[in-house]
């Protein structure tokens, strides 16, 4: 088991946040070990959404750039309850055409760990292409910052990861297949997807614990990696040091500023548990992120290539970009991710 030090909305909510990633182009925000036997604050049986928290001034735009569209067709099936804790636990399944089983990749929502839904697409593209290249897809919602604080959104992920692998028969899925890929707060979720494979604290118990949590691959754009260093990574820089602060999207994950709780933050470091067996991982990044320093991303691809091999880790930073936008969405970008996804996953 891997572990490290002692143990660690409304839709005219979602118009309005839409509204604000047009006007402002920049997006996430989002690392240490403690003891996290139960730190997650679930709502019980709730039946509403958790009020959507203003934004943090000085957070900037939380949600990465995007198009907004997440995919042409409806989902095969939708809101499947893969946990029963919270009614954020659901995800959308797309399957494709042909005869299965088919491999899957877990898409993850950006927006601070504070915004954003499985099914408005905000800095995540591809679901057509995956679709034709032969994969079933899955969109995943979590639990939101303000509605339970840190571990539960991987707890969520990994449960929803243990949810698809215990029905794979019933939705023709293969079960040794599983990719994850996300932005922004998703990419630091599926790179922990990605490195924690078996780790006891990070796991939680929300069902089908039978199951593996494992994932086969891992797509990271511009995810947050190690929180208690990004105000500092940015000194010197024109983007703004906010990440300390109480009202930052990292610090409200946490349920503190982060500075004051570097052993709860160390455990949303996915540089924390990097093992030989970990996923291959795909990362990317832009020059001109505002958001999250460029350097965390090249810092998690470099620890990865240290250990799982530099052959397993391809690591691309698009010049000029930033939290998200058409660079990232364009086709032959998409098309290098689904390339690296076939590498691992067919």
């Amino acid at each position: 088991m891997k572990s490290i030090f002692a143990r660690p909305v409304s839709k005219l909510a979602l118009m309005v946040l839409a509204l604000v990633v047009v006007l402002s182009a920049a997006g996430c925000g989002g690392n240490a070990a403690i003891p996290v036997e139960s730190t997650a604050v679930p709502v019980e049986n709730s039946t509403a959404p958790a009020e959507i928290p203003a934004l943090p001034s000085g957070a900037g735009n939380v949600m990465p750039g995007g198009s907004g569209s997440f995919s042409s067709v409806a989902p095969t099936h939708s809101d499947l309850a893969y946990a029963s804790v919270s009614q954020t636990q659901k995800l959308d399944l797309y399957i494709p055409e042909g005869t299965g089983p088919f491999p899957v990749v877990i898409m993850v929502h950006g927006g601070g760990f504070m915004f954003g839904d499985k099914a408005d697409g905000m800095g995540l593209t591809g679901v057509d292409q995956l679709l034709t290249a032969g994969y079933a897809v899955a969109s995943i919602n979590y639990r939101l910052s303000g509605e339970a604080q840190y571990p539960a959104q991987i707890f969520d992920a990994k449960a929803a990861v243990r949810f698809l692998r215990a029905n794979a028969q019933a939705y023709n899925l293969n079960s040794e297949k599983f990719g994850a890929w996300g932005a922004s707060a998703g990419g630091n979720l599926v790179s922990l997807l990605g490195t924690t494979c078996g780790v006891a604290e990070l796991e939680g118990d929300l069902g089908n614990v039978d199951q593996s949590s494992c994932v086969q691959a891992v797509g990271d754009w511009f995810g947050p990696i190690d929180f208690l260093k990004m105000d500092e990574q940015f000194a010197g820089t024109s983007c703004e040091q906010s990440h300390n602060a109480a009202n930052s999207p990292e610090s409200k994950l946490v349920g503190a500023e982060i500075q004051t709780v570097p052993d709860l933050v160390a455990t949303t470091n996915p540089m924390n548990y990097i093992t030989a067996d970990d996923a291959p991982f795909f990362i990317e990044n832009g020059t001109a992120d505002c958001n999250i320093p460029p350097i965390q991303n090249k810092n998690l691809a470099d620890a990865l290539g240290g250990v799982i091999g530099a052959d397993k880790v391809t690591y691309t930073s698009l010049e000029g970009a930033g939290h998200g936008g058409s660079q990232f969405e364009a086709e032959e970008n998409v098309n290098l991710v689904i390339k690296f996804l076939d590498t691992y996953l067919k």
